[in-house]
């Protein structure tokens, strides 16, 4: 199993290790994962080519319905299946926003299996600690769900629609856990 010191050499102190990575946007700035701790994640591998290509439509539906409620998704290109993300960050970026009006934060491409298997995705294809979660990416648009302590809470084949009862239920589920613990009465003792 990968442990957070085999997938980030610099780790950032009292980060989860789910977020323990700086990645590139897609605008090529370096992003610190750990500034979404305290949110939900619905982390994708996505490409612009592909049948399930039409799921950005029903991401973007969640980000604007869940995302003032702590939900953060994000999208991370890559060319691993089928070669269907050919493009630059700039035409990745343009397509997206022109086809589908997206406006969750967006990453370079990266690569989500195999021997280059960037090490977020490593952590993720490992479980995050949960065996029954580790398993490789079967193809574009699987979706993982971080919970808000920052731990993987799930994995989506790219079969589930972004939209669909089993995955909006259980976003909703991981955005409740927190708000129902910090709703709870304060023992004075």
């Amino acid at each position: 199993m990968t442990s957070p010191a085999d997938t980030n050499p610099n780790p950032t102190p009292g980060c989860p290790p789910a977020l323990n990575f700086t990645m590139k946007s897609i605008d090529g700035k370096d992003v610190n994962l750990c500034e979404y701790q305290g949110k939900v994640l619905l982390v994708v591998n996505v490409a612009s080519r592909c049948g399930y290509t039409p799921q950005y439509k029903g991401l973007e539906a969640l980000n604007q319905k869940y995302r003032e409620k702590g939900l953060c998704v994000l999208g991370f290109p890559s060319n691993d299946f089928g070669a269907q993300e050919p493009g630059t960050e700039a035409e990745i970026k343009e397509f997206c926003t022109s086809n589908y009006g997206v406006t969750f934060d967006m990453f370079s491409k990266i690569t989500v299996k195999g021997p280059n298997q960037h090490p977020f995705y490593r952590y993720l294809t490992s479980g995050g600690g949960d065996a029954k979660l580790a398993g490789e990416v079967r193809w574009n648009f699987q979706k993982y769900l971080i919970g808000r302590d920052g731990r993987l809470r799930a994995v989506f084949p790219s079969s589930v629609d972004p939209l669909s009862a089993e995955l909006t239920q259980a976003i909703e589920a991981a955005l409740n856990e927190q708000l129902q613990a910090s709703a709870a009465p304060v023992s004075n003792q």
